[in-house]
């Protein structure tokens, strides 16, 4: 009987591969079927929040906001009986930084950090034992509130500097901004730790963050990479979709959306901050996002950031939504149409069938294919000199950084992004031949960087150095212009390291077994004038060529096989504008009628998701190969095949059955037992592959084939 076909009988009970956050109850028409629901917010609702998620099988998590929350019980004085209003982010203009109706960005003072230790100890005494505390935002232009006055003094000693009046006053804002929000990371995540342990229980500490590339675009501060080396931290969520990916880069002289490219480097900026540590990373994508588009502009960057998270084969965990009831049941136009209207059943199959993908999508340690070893060096401080600009120095889109490395993607090139943070971990930069950096857009947090190039460097690393170093915060009080320290910018200190004497004017250099490159150019110049990357390239291609005695190899797409699956993304402004062809016969994921095709065309500006019927391990195995579905309780002899589908109710299913001969009876039930007679199936020959069809449901449907 269908009856006794339950969830808890299944392997994937428990299991953290995939999530989804949710802060509404659990509802039959957004049952997604991960393996997590991560449960946000607490309030009065929590724990009844929290029982109906795991009634319904999911290992069920918790997620808030560390810089914002419902917290109107600390701010109002009702947590401990003093006001606590000074304690919002504030502009210049004296006005509160919201995200939301009366909930505001927060200064996280001792007494907040202490509020929040209050409601870790109520989520873990609710019998919770991974918590994400998400997006430690402190804005660029806030800095203005007397609870940040009172920070600054306590930190550096001397009075608040407004930070609008100088570049030195903009640089020392954001650093304490950010050591704000890394210290009430480290206590609460220690609080937690500890508690946890009184308790008995393991507890689990993640931060769901925006990219280094997206918070520096967006003029926002957080901790990001140092949060990798903190001992209480275990991972983070990369929190990018089409809102942070959409945002315009400046490339060949053309500013627009390159929702693809962005996304790619963004993921990348993400598992850089992890990948030498080994800490767990989880990818986030959306299939909307939090501004009203269109469906078709959804479903468009949709694909291309999905793409993008699956392009890296070492991350095999997955955010696979957030707010399943905002895209279940929200209301949104199409493209030339007026009309609200709910997500199509087309769109709903096409998505389920890539967040299904993503519950067995293995890590692989193929690589996606073009010449590797090239990096480009970033670090926290890019966020330390975005707002405001002084001295009409402009760095518009984020140019010194994107220009050193879209000359590269946009030429089928994956760079790596290397985090400064995490060049005393030996893995950093074991494999790069080749680094890129520029002090243009950052600054060095510590003499330790520069000892590590050096060191680097000396072993056999070219190091491309760009950047004329004359923008207003290479004179900003810092480690190199301090303690009896007197360079005029801080690469003197790195190039003096390597006993380079910049004022030579020589653009070469030798140190031990390695080389540097200086041009006095910044990035930025680039990438803001149609063809100037010309050169650029061809340095690199120079000094790739000679430290890696390979050919540096040009293309105008992406492409990985990663388990069964063909990923590619064919780039347009590139090297040619032919298509890509990829050979089947596949199974094409991003249809939700799921045809097997014998060959893929993807064309510049596109992306492809296919699954691989050559690479097939068992081939003699009835199995399901994709689905718009989760399927659980297979049983398998010798002539049929029987499993339990979940799934979303009010959805199409559509699935892709491995078999091993044509079906005689394919029967489907729903969870009374009654047969589904609108369920519909056809047989592939050439691939032993049965198409079905049929309406989807939360408690399940009970398909049973027969051959």
């Amino acid at each position: 009987m269908f009856a006794t076909h339950s969830f808890a009988q299944s392997n994937h009970q428990l299991a953290d591969k995939t999530a989804f956050q949710i802060s509404a109850p659990w509802s039959p028409a957004y049952d997604v079927r991960s393996d997590v629901a991560i449960v946000y917010g607490y309030d009065s609702t929590f724990n009844d929040r929290v029982e109906q998620y795991k009634q319904h099988g999911y290992n069920v998590q918790f997620m808030t906001g560390i810089a914002w929350g419902n917290y109107q019980d600390y701010f109002s004085g009702q947590w401990d009986g003093k006001s606590h209003l000074d304690e919002g982010q504030m502009d210049r203009k004296g006005d509160s930084i919201g995200h939301g109706r009366n909930v505001p960005y927060t200064v996280p003072t001792d007494s907040y950090i202490a509020y929040f230790k209050t409601l870790i100890k109520k989520v873990i005494d609710a019998g919770i034992n991974t918590i994400y505390l998400e997006e430690p935002e402190f804005w660029a232009r806030a800095g203005y509130s007397e609870a940040f006055k009172r920070e600054w003094q306590s930190y550096y000693g001397f009075p608040w500097m407004p930070q609008h009046e100088s570049p030195e006053a903009t640089y020392l804002s954001s650093k304490l901004k950010y050591h704000l929000y890394f210290k009430a990371l480290k206590e609460v995540f220690l609080y937690a730790k500890e508690y946890g342990q009184s308790q008995g229980k393991n507890i689990r500490c993640f931060v769901p963050t925006h990219s280094l590339l997206n918070y520096s675009s967006w003029q926002i501060v957080s901790p990001e990479a140092s949060l990798a080396a903190l001992p209480g931290m275990d991972g983070y969520i990369a929190q990018v979709w089409t809102g942070t990916s959409r945002e315009p880069l400046i490339y060949n002289g053309v500013k627009k959306e390159r929702v693809f490219e962005n996304a790619f480097l963004e993921y990348g900026s993400m598992l850089s901050m992890t990948a030498p540590i080994g800490r767990t990373m989880y990818f986030l994508t959306d299939p909307i996002e939090d501004w009203p588009r269109t469906w078709d502009d959804y479903k468009r960057n949709y694909e291309a950031t999905f793409t993008a998270e699956i392009l890296y084969p070492t991350v095999s965990h997955f955010e696979v939504m957030p707010w399943p009831n905002r895209i279940y049941l929200g209301k949104f136009k199409l493209e030339n149409s007026n009309e609200r209207q709910p997500i199509s059943p087309a769109y709903a199959t096409q998505m389920q069938v890539m967040i299904n993908a993503l519950n067995f999508m293995p890590a692989s340690s193929n690589t996606i294919n073009g010449s590797k070893g090239i990096g480009v060096l970033a670090g926290n401080s890019m966020m330390f000199q975005r707002f405001p600009t002084h001295e009409g120095y402009e760095d518009p889109q984020l140019s010194n950084f994107y220009g050193m490395v879209l000359p590269l993607e946009k030429r089928g090139i994956p760079a790596d992004i290397v985090h400064m943070e995490n060049l005393g971990f030996p893995a950093a930069l074991q494999n790069t031949k080749v680094l890129v950096m520029s002090y243009t857009n950052m600054k060095p947090q510590s003499p330790q960087v520069h000892q590590q190039l050096a060191a680097w460097v000396k072993k056999g690393g070219t190091l491309l150095y760009y950047g004329r170093d004359n923008d207003p915060f290479q004179k900003v009080q810092e480690w190199w212009n301090t303690n009896g320290l007197n360079y005029a910018a801080p690469s003197e200190h790195l190039f003096e390291q390597m006993n380079i004497n910049p004022n030579d004017h020589a653009s070469v250099y030798h140190y031990g077994k390695g080389t540097v490159y200086v041009v006095r150019k910044d990035p930025k110049e680039l990438v803001l004038t149609p063809g100037a990357d010309s050169a650029f390239f061809n340095l690199i291609k120079d000094a790739y060529e000679a430290s890696n005695h390979t050919k540096l190899i040009t293309k105008n797409y992406f492409y990985l096989e990663r388990g069964p699956y063909d990923i590619a993304s064919v780039m347009d402004e590139s090297v040619s504008d032919k298509h890509l062809t990829i050979n089947g016969p596949v199974i094409d994921l991003f249809d939700p009628f799921l045809p097997v095709l014998n060959q893929k065309i993807v064309q510049p500006g596109q992306q492809a998701f296919l699954y691989d019927l050559k690479r097939i391990k068992d081939k003699k195995t009835p199995q399901v190969l994709c689905a718009a579905s989760r399927v659980y309780d297979e049983k398998r002899d010798a002539h049929s095949y029987t499993f339990i589908a979940k799934s979303p109710d009010n959805t199409n299913n559509v699935m892709r059955i491995l078999l091993p001969a044509k079906p005689q009876n394919v029967t489907v039930k729903d969870a009374n037992g009654n047969v589904m007679n609108d369920a519909f199936y056809s047989w592939d020959e050439l691939s032993n592959t049965c198409l079905l069809q049929c309406r989807n449901a939360s408690p399940g449907i009970a398909v049973s084939i027969t051959w």
